[in-house]
């Protein structure tokens, strides 16, 4: 996938490389398939990392991005590849482009971080489980500005994908993922 928009297809591009135009109508596809629940704190989560574009003539139909994220686990901090705002336009979906979002996603993922992450939304959870991803086991938490802290509302939800190949083994009783902290929903 090249750098660049698509009449019909798909393009993936840095968060820089998309003109005002361009994250306007990303942020107006959010807008319209979450129905009005992706707030600016969601949206700010999902730039500053890699963005899949699928257009069908000329229109902005799907999206998701990968943006980096740190992750403890076991001592390590593990350079994670956390899926942001994948989004099917409502007129599209059941016609596979969730799909082809995730199999851009994982690319980018595959090559530039030791694991993927992501919060599923109950309408999203087939997609990423159908396609390997798998709901993280154990506790979940966040380090916050005070310290340590367990959010026991995103276990259940959590998502973890290790690219296939590195070696990286998770091991959900051996402790929590804590994930780096950001302002807004912490995930």
């Amino acid at each position: 996938m090249a750098g660049g928009t698509d009449v019909n297809g798909i393009s993936l591009r840095h968060t820089s490389q998309l003109g005002d135009g361009e994250l306007l109508r990303v942020r107006e596809l959010l807008d319209g398939a979450f129905e009005g629940g992706f707030g600016g704190e969601d949206f700010e989560h999902a730039l500053g990392g890699m963005h899949v574009l699928v257009y069908e003539g000329g229109e902005l139909v799907a999206h998701g991005s990968v943006v980096q994220r740190r992750v403890l686990h076991q001592g390590r901090a593990l350079r994670t590849g956390y899926v942001e705002a994948v989004a099917v336009r409502a007129d599209r979906r059941r016609r596979g482009l969730g799909g082809v979002v995730m199999e851009a996603v994982e690319e980018v993922v595959e090559r530039a971080y030791m694991l993927g992450a992501l919060s599923a939304s109950a309408d999203g959870a087939r997609l990423y489980a159908g396609r390997g991803w798998r709901v993280w086991g154990g506790e979940i938490g966040v380090l916050g500005p005070g310290g340590p802290e367990r959010l026991p509302e995103e276990e259940g939800s959590t998502y973890v994908w290790a690219p296939p190949g590195g070696g990286l083994l998770l091991d959900p009783t051996a402790g929590p993922l804590r994930f780096d902290w950001r302002d807004g929903d912490v995930l």
